[in-house]
C-alpha cells in the first residue's frame, strides 16, 4: 500500500462513519416526531419535545429539517412505510362492483383499525398539518374512492359516488365500529347494503 493509500483510507472511514452518524441522528428525530404525533398529536408536538425524545438539541433538529414541511413529510413517509396500506390496484381484480366494494372496504377498515390512534390525532389536528401533507392524504382518499366506484357504469354516478365516499371515510368507520360497536365485517356489510339500495333507485 502506498503512502497516499494509507493516508486516504482512515479519512474515507471517518467520512463514512460521519455519514452513518448523521443518518442515525436523522432517523432518531423522525421516529421521535412520529411517536409524538401518534401520542399527543401534531398540534402539541414541539421541536423542543422532539429534540428531547431524540436526545439531540433543537439546533440539530433544525439542521436536519430546516422547515416544518420537511419534517412532516419525512415523518409521514416513515409512518406510512410501516403500515399495511390498502391496495386499490388489487380491488379491480374482482368481477362485480359489489365484490370490489366489499373487498375494498374490508381493506380500508382493516387499515383504519390498525392506524386508528394516529389517524384520529392527525385528523383532529388538521390545522397543524402542513398543506402539502393534507393534500397528499386527500389525494390518497380520492384514489380509494375512485377505485371503489370504478366498477359501476355512469348511471346514478353522483349519488352512488357520494355514498361510496362516505363509506370509505375514516369517520364512518369510527362511527360504526367505535361509537356503535360494530365489527369491521358488520360495518362493511352495512355500507355495501346502503350502496346497493342507492343503486337500486338509480
Amino acid at each position: 500500500m502506498s503512502d497516499q493509500q494509507r493516508s486516504t483510507a482512515p479519512r474515507g472511514y471517518e467520512m463514512r462513519k460521519r455519514a452513518e452518524d448523521v443518518g442515525r441522528t436523522r432517523q432518531r428525530i423522525i421516529e421521535a416526531a412520529v411517536h409524538l404525533h401518534g401520542t399527543v398529536g401534531p398540534a402539541s408536538t414541539t421541536i423542543a419535545a422532539i429534540a428531547e425524545r431524540a436526545g439531540v438539541t433543537r439546533l440539530t433538529v433544525y439542521r436536519h429539517f430546516p422547515d416544518e414541511n420537511a419534517l412532516f413529510e419525512a415523518c409521514s413517509g416513515h409512518w406510512l412505510s410501516r403500515q399495511k396500506l390498502p391496495r386499490p390496484e388489487r380491488w379491480s381484480a374482482f368481477e362485480t362492483p359489489i365484490e370490489r366494494l366489499t373487498a375494498g372496504l374490508a381493506d380500508l377498515y382493516g387499515f383504519y383499525r390498525a392506524s386508528e390512534q394516529m389517524l384520529t390525532l392527525v385528523i383532529r389536528d388538521q390545522h397543524a398539518v402542513p398543506k402539502p401533507v393534507r393534500e397528499a392524504r386527500r389525494e390518497m382518499t380520492l384514489k380509494y374512492v375512485e377505485a371503489l366506484a370504478g366498477g359501476w357504469p355512469e348511471v346514478g354516478a353522483p349519488v352512488r359516488r357520494a355514498v361510496i365516499g362516505h363509506a370509505a371515510a375514516f369517520s364512518t368507520w369510527r362511527s360504526l365500529c367505535r361509537e356503535q360497536g360494530l365489527t369491521d365485517d358488520e360495518a362493511v356489510e352495512v355500507m355495501v347494503t346502503l350502496v346497493e339500495a342507492v343503486d337500486a333507485q338509480a
